[in-house]
C-alpha cells in the first residue's frame, strides 16, 4: 500500500510531467492580427487586352524558372535561372539548350558584357529589349559542366505567356505584404515582367505607415539596388540589422517618390508561470487566467469582463454593461 506521503509526491511528478508534455512551443510566429489586405487587392488586375497590345518584342523560345528549389534555398539569392522549358524548332532548340540547363550568364554579340541571371525578369528584360536578328550567347551548367551556346532571336509574334503573379507576406519587421506586378504595370514603370514590388497589405502597427507607404505603390528600388523580383525587397527587410532603415524607391500614381522606411521586430509577450498544483498564470491576447491551491482560486479577466471562484463551487463574475453610465449635465 502507498503511503499519503508518497501519494503525494507521485501527484506531484505527474502534474508535472503532464505540464511539460503540454507545454508544446509553436515554431513559427503567430499571423499579424492587425495585417490589413483590402478585399479589392486580393486579385491582380484584369488588364490582358492592354497586356496583349504591348510589344512582345523578341523571342528565344526558352522559359525559364526560379533556380532554388529547396525551401532554405530559397532564402538565399539565386544562382542563374532553371530552363523550365524549350519550344521546338525555335532559336533556342536549334542552339541545343534543353530543358534542366541552367543559365548562368548572357551576353550580346559581337562585343555586349557578359550579364549574369538570377531572376526570370532579367531573361525578359534580355527578349524585350533585344531586337530581332541579334545574336547572343548564353553561358550554362547542364548536369556541372559549364557550357556555352548561341542563338539568333527572332520576333515574337504572340504575346509571351502570363507569369503567375505571386503574393509574398513579411510579418516579423515590416508587416507588409506584395505581390509581383503585372505585366502591363511593370513595363509601364519602365520594369520588366516580374520586376517590382506593388504593396496590397500593411499591418496596422507597420513601421512603414508612419512613413506614407501606401496600398497600391509600387516599389521599384530599394537601397539604389532595382528589384528584379518582390523576393529582393523581402531578402533586404530580413538581411537588415535591428533599427535600420530602408531607402524606398516606389511610383504612385505616375509620380516617382523616395521613403525612407524603419524596420520593427515582433512585440514579446509573457504568457505563463506555473507551479503545479500551487499556482498558475496565464496570458493570451487581452486575456488571463490565474489559479491557485489545485483550482480553489481562479480568476479570468479581459478588458471587459471578469469571473472569480472559490473553492470549486462559489462564482462571481462581472463587467461592461449594455449601456453607458449617466454623467451630470
Amino acid at each position: 500500500m502507498i503511503s499519503p506521503a508518497r501519494s503525494s509526491l507521485l501527484i506531484l511528478a505527474l502534474a508535472g510531467l503532464g505540464a511539460c508534455a503540454a507545454s508544446s512551443l509553436p515554431k513559427e510566429s503567430p499571423a499579424l492580427a492587425a495585417m490589413e489586405e483590402p478585399t479589392a487587392l486580393l486579385t491582380e488586375p484584369q488588364d490582358e487586352l492592354e497586356r496583349a497590345a504591348l510589344d512582345p518584342g523578341s523571342f528565344s523560345g526558352i522559359e525559364v524558372s526560379d533556380a532554388r528549389a529547396s525551401l532554405d534555398a530559397l532564402l538565399e539569392v539565386p544562382e542563374g535561372l532553371a530552363v523550365a522549358r524549350v519550344v521546338e524548332n525555335s532559336p533556342a532548340a536549334q542552339a541545343g539548350i534543353g530543358e534542366g540547363d541552367l543559365l548562368y550568364s548572357v551576353r550580346v554579340l559581337p562585343e555586349g558584357p557578359p550579364r549574369e541571371l538570377a531572376w526570370p525578369s532579367e531573361w525578359r528584360e534580355v527578349e524585350l529589349n533585344t531586337p530581332p536578328g541579334t545574336e547572343i550567347e548564353v553561358s550554362l551548367d547542364r548536369a556541372g559542366a559549364i557550357k556555352t551556346a548561341r542563338m539568333s532571336l527572332v520576333a515574337r509574334v504572340r504575346p509571351a505567356e502570363r507569369i503567375a503573379v505571386v503574393r509574398l507576406r513579411e510579418e516579423q519587421r515590416a508587416g507588409v505584404v506584395v505581390r509581383a506586378p503585372t505585366e502591363v504595370e511593370a513595363r509601364g514603370a519602365g520594369l520588366s515582367p516580374g520586376a517590382g514590388a506593388v504593396v496590397v497589405g500593411l499591418s496596422g502597427d507597420s513601421p512603414w505607415r508612419k512613413s506614407d507607404v501606401r496600398f497600391e505603390d509600387l516599389i521599384v528600388a530599394v537601397d539604389g539596388e532595382p528589384l528584379s523580383a518582390p523576393d529582393v525587397l523581402i531578402e533586404r527587410i530580413r538581411g537588415a540589422d535591428d533599427g535600420a532603415r530602408l531607402k524606398l524607391e516606389l511610383l504612385r500614381g505616375g509620380q516617382r517618390l523616395e521613403q525612407s522606411v524603419r524596420l520593427s521586430r515582433r512585440a514579446r509577450d509573457f504568457s505563463q508561470i506555473s507551479i503545479p498544483l500551487i499556482f498558475s498564470y496565464e496570458y493570451a491576447r487581452h486575456e488571463s487566467e490565474t489559479s491557485a491551491l489545485l483550482g480553489l482560486f481562479k480568476l479570468r479577466r479581459t478588458s471587459v469582463a471578469w469571473s472569480l471562484r472559490l473553492f470549486w463551487l462559489f462564482t462571481m463574475s462581472g463587467g461592461d454593461a449594455d449601456r453607458l453610465e449617466e454623467v451630470r449635465s
